[in-house]
């Protein structure tokens, strides 16, 4: 999940990154004594808060960890959060608030979620945000079904393209096997929010020589990088067959294992923001060209995955996210620049056109941030 630490007098505070910003540390006033939860009662002591930036001070005395919110009774938005509040720990909690009626949901780690008594707040602005209506594992079942579908539907063509590279690979046409290696890479790229659920064969099929004690010539290097450093090097297709008939082997595997996998609900929000944020570490270093010079293709895959995850959660997103039309500005801003430069490598590409793609990529990252926090799963019953 994307967090952030948000510290104040001197203790670190982890909340959930869109909520994090809702208040800052600086000037918030505290009530005097904690707000206490447990499993009878969630809010104890909470009875005339005042509006605008403060911080609550809760005090979980349950026997068990508690998930706190800060909620709308009425909506069950939530306003601000605190996950594993330790039995008998009092944690800091930053709050903004308007005009409105507010309470508390706790969720024991082992018990079913319940709202406390509401309380009002009056004589400030309007609710200033930011704020979320919780998504729940039902809201989530559509759009993993969907994106479970898009998946496979990738896997499929990549057992070809594997199969066409290979092919080539065994015929000794190097420039046939290149083109056909640029064209699977680029479809397992599009794939980005599913690699957790491939497990151990992302890494056998895309893995790079990051650990590995002898580098490229490691025994450990294998899939399409290494595929990568030979085709585009003086190593001979000979050679390079084996390494070809194990990645067609492994991404046939890959397609029948995951007919029966799960894309875990938290991970299609989380990777939205981390697929653009890797592109940003490795695509756009170079970090991962071992030879093509197709970094910029690649970070255009990783757009096409990053608006795959946004097309299946877009339903959710549209009354919950509003800054969703700025969003897909950026995207597709990122796009074209992108693709003003996909054939060229990183290195062919002027310092100018270079900045403003990274500009790009790094603003789009920011921007996807808070999809991590309002597509994650509440409990709220």
């Amino acid at each position: 999940m994307l967090r952030c630490v948000v510290r104040c007098g001197g203790s670190a505070l982890v909340v959930t990154g869109v909520l994090a910003t809702a208040a800052a540390c600086a000037d918030e006033p505290a009530q005097a004594g904690p707000i206490e939860v447990s499993r009878a009662a969630c809010g104890a002591g909470w009875t005339a808060p005042s509006a605008g930036p403060q911080t609550l001070r809760i005090r979980n005395n349950a026997a068990v960890t508690m998930e706190v919110e800060v909620v709308d009774p009425a909506t069950g938005t939530v306003f601000g959060e605190l996950e594993g509040v330790g039995s008998g720990t009092t944690r800091a909690l930053p709050v903004n608030l308007g005009n409105g009626a507010y309470a508390l949901r706790c969720a024991p780690e082992d018990g079913t979620p319940f709202v406390g008594p509401a309380v009002r707040v009056s004589g400030g602005a309007e609710r200033p945000g930011p704020a979320v209506v919780p998504v729940t594992n039902a809201d989530l079942l559509a759009p993993l079904k969907q994106y479970h579908a898009y998946v496979a539907d990738g896997l499929a063509t990549l057992v070809q393209q594997t199969g066409s590279l290979k092919q080539a690979v065994h015929g000794g046409d190097r420039t046939a096997a290149r083109n056909a290696w640029l064209t699977a890479h680029l479809t397992y790229e599009r794939l980005g929010a599913a690699y957790d659920a491939f497990g151990d064969a992302d890494a056998a099929i895309n893995g790079t020589t990051d650990g590995l004690p002898d580098g490229a010539v490691d025994p450990g290097f294998a899939g399409f990088h290494r595929l990568e450093n030979g085709l585009w090097h003086t190593e001979s297709t000979a050679a390079l067959a084996p390494v070809a008939d194990q990645l067609d082997a492994d991404v046939r595997q890959l397609q029948s294992d995951f007919a029966d996998a799960q894309v875990d609900q938290n991970d299609l929000g989380l990777r939205a923001h981390e697929i653009m944020e890797n592109t940003l570490q490795f695509e756009l270093t170079g970090r991962t060209d071992y030879g093509s010079g197709s970094n910029l293709a690649t970070a255009g895959a990783n757009l096409t995955g990053t608006r795959a995850v946004l097309d299946v959660l877009r339903p959710l997103l549209t009354t919950r996210f509003a800054g969703l039309k700025d969003l897909d500005a950026w995207l597709a801003r990122t796009e074209r620049d992108l693709h003003a430069a996909a054939d060229r490598p990183l290195s062919a590409v002027d310092r100018q056109q270079r900045e403003r793609i990274n500009g790009d990529v790094a603003e789009l990252t920011e921007r996807l941030a808070p999809i991590a926090a309002i597509a994650e799963p509440r409990r709220i019953s």
